[in-house]
């Protein structure tokens, strides 16, 4: 069930009004879950829940307590195996009250533990109490597609699926992270476990936090299997024949519901291949979905469409235009708790109020591109690799010709192409790859921080978060590490973060079956020539789903879920930028300069640059903060 949790220990101390501070918490995340909430409370803690009802719709009422009254849980995800795990806890013993995979989840822990986490083959972020030995676990799903937030205070610990939540806690007033916002203008993420606040954190995929009166510690159930030159079990033609029966598994899986479910359809390959898989399995028409625009570039309808036909789905779609954008920004952006500088999470935010329209959980192709190589800056750093041999004049001069180029606004236009190549010339290829991924270059990162924010970041680096996961993944470099630090990085605080808060906004579930562990677990197995070679991507996956779908699709250039944004800001969206930038608002973020603001505003207003990136990540943040400011009147 898509949910929201949150609670705070209490055997230290508590606020005046427990109860009260409990309800806010929790109805800060009514959105997640409009359908019930509950609590549970005793002398050392408490536990707050909202449901939205996917599964045994009738049951399943969290918290949950254990027969015993020793075990309480608060659940937000999925556990789509959760009929298998159900069998074998019953053949040791364990009995059932209703038919819901919180139950299984809550039995599970109760007969094994933490040992039970690596069978879970799902979606989760949940918090289990111990009565008996006073003690709360916090666990967050291997590939982390739910969130959890937690901080320290007072000696308690306070968590919450949403920072907005957090912050209702009485007396935590956390300011904005410098440091933080420094990683978000080169990511335009914040990668975990910092949060754009001080003193608050994410907890990490594949993570578990246990406190107790002894303290607290986090330690690690599940990381990406991935090791250097991997070799694979099989051919090529095997190694895709298997890809495709562990898409068709994770499908199947995930088509587990006690509500309609539907598909998000973008005409790409992977929400294609979904789409493909999931209309056979699931005995009756499904409805998809898509978002499109009237700009030829942008547009992936046709395709969209050629799919719904093809697999035979009930297929519903939305032309976005620009009025309709700037009517929905302010309420996209009070609902992110935390800046998020990709585009696409507004046409992601129009295509979740579109499905909720019709059902309560849908089917997305989310993760395609990070398990099989499908981004194109794959491609640029094997290019950049052959081209290190040029030396460093050489590349000052390529980059002084293309700031020369004439600004386009089509979608992935040479020069705004050509621009985001160079910008990782010189750098670590990790950190290069990263940034081509993300938002602002370091010349324009450092430019947009205050003088006095700059003094104080003198010695810390944005991509601290880069050098920590690359050790921690024990890979000596090359493809792999690339495909590891995607994953941990773009995918995981970005996609899933941007398709959480998207879709949560309306109410909706989404499923991602490319995230499957089994299926993640094969697809980092992989050779990485079985992946990308030459200009080509994909490969394997392409092969796995040749007789699903059509050449078209199968063989479309890479489009991603982009929005007009370059154009759109000097037209109808003019008036935004030009609030958002105001010297006051800037100001009172404390962190950035206001005149380096301006000055990139209007270089692309006026046409003279294209910052189509990195002003978008800039507005983002700025209207993430004019919603999320203690002076904001929503706040």
């Amino acid at each position: 069930m898509m949910c929201g949790i949150a609670g705070f220990t209490t055997l230290r101390h508590q606020p005046d009004f427990p109860e009260k501070a409990l309800a806010a918490m929790t109805s800060a995340l009514a959105h997640r879950g409009p359908d019930a909430e509950g609590t549970y409370a005793d002398a050392a803690v408490r536990l707050g829940h909202r449901r939205l009802s996917i599964l045994d719709l009738s049951g399943g009422a969290q918290p949950m307590s254990s027969a015993d009254g020793r075990w309480h849980v608060v659940f937000n995800g999925e556990i789509y195996n959760y009929v298998e795990l159900r069998r074998d806890l019953e053949t040791r013993g364990a009995v059932f009250r209703t038919q819901s995979d919180t139950e299984v989840l809550l039995q599970a822990w109760a007969e094994d533990g933490a040992d039970c986490l690596p069978r879970l083959n799902g979606m989760f972020a949940f918090a289990v109490w111990d009565a008996r030995e006073k003690r709360l676990t916090l666990a967050r799903d291997p590939l982390g597609i739910k969130p959890l937030y937690y901080s320290n205070h007072q000696g308690e610990l306070i968590f919450a699926s949403e920072l907005r939540s957090l912050l209702k806690y009485p007396g935590l007033r956390p300011g904005l992270d410098p440091a933080s916002v420094n990683k978000y203008l080169a990511f335009g993420y914040i990668p975990a476990p910092s949060t754009a606040y001080a003193g608050v954190r994410k907890l990490e995929p594949g993570q578990m936090l246990i406190w107790s009166p002894a303290g607290r510690r986090t330690e690690y159930f599940w990381d990406l299997p991935i090791e250097d030159n991997p070799v694979g079990a099989g051919t090529f033609d095997e190694s895709a024949q298997k890809t495709r029966e562990l898409l068709h598994e994770a499908v199947r899986y995930q088509l587990r519901s006690d509500v309609e479910v539907g598909i998000l359809l973008s005409g790409g390959i992977d929400s294609s291949a979904v789409a493909a898989l999931a209309a056979p399995l699931a005995g009756k028409k499904l409805h998809s979905f898509s978002i499109g625009f009237s700009e030829a570039s942008y547009n992936e309808l046709p395709y969209a469409e050629q799919v719904a036909r093809r697999v035979g789905t009930e297929h519903h779609h939305q032309t976005l235009s620009p009025s309709d954008v700037v009517g929905a920004l302010p309420r996209i952006y009070a609902g992110l708790d935390e800046p998020l500088g990709d585009a696409s999470l507004v046409p992601t935010w129009f295509l979740s109020r579109l499905a909720a329209s019709r059902v309560k959980t849908v089917l997305g192709g989310d993760g395609g591109d990070e398990l099989f190589a499908g981004y194109p800056s794959f491609q640029a750093h094997l290019l950049v690799e052959r081209l290190s041999f040029l030396p460093v004049a050489v590349r000052d001069a390529i980059n002084h010709v293309i700031q020369r180029l004439p600004v386009s606004h089509n979608y992935k236009s040479l020069p705004f192409l050509l621009a985001q190549f160079v910008k990782g010339l010189g750098l670590p290829p990790e950190i290069r790859f990263l940034l081509w991924m993300g938002a602002c270059g370091n010349s324009e990162r450092r430019d947009l921080l205050s003088s006095d924010v700059s003094d104080q970041l003198h010695r810390s680096n944005p991509f601290e978060d880069v050098t920590r996961l690359a050790q921690r993944s024990g890979l000596s470099g090359g493809l792999e590490r690339l495909f590891y630090l995607c994953a941990k990085l773009y995918l995981q605080e970005c996609v899933l973060m941007k398709v959480d808060r998207a879709s949560m906004a309306h109410s909706l579930e989404v499923r991602v079956p490319f995230l499957d562990v089994d299926l993640v677990t094969h697809a980092f197995s992989l050779r990485s020539d079985y992946k990308l070679r030459g200009r080509q991507t994909k490969l394997i996956l392409r092969e796995a789903l040749r007789k699903d779908l059509p050449e078209t699709i199968l063989h479309r250039r890479k489009a991603g879920f982009a929005m007009p944004v370059a154009s759109w800001l000097q037209q109808d969206l003019k008036a935004w930028s030009l609030d958002l930038t105001q010297s006051s608002l800037v100001a009172s973020t404390g962190i950035l300069d206001p005149v380096a603001v301006r000055r990139m505003t209007g270089e692309h207003l006026n046409g003279q640059s294209d910052h189509r990136r990195s002003l978008w990540a800039v507005l983002a943040f700025l209207a993430w903060w004019n919603e999320s400011r203690p002076s904001s009147p929503s706040a």
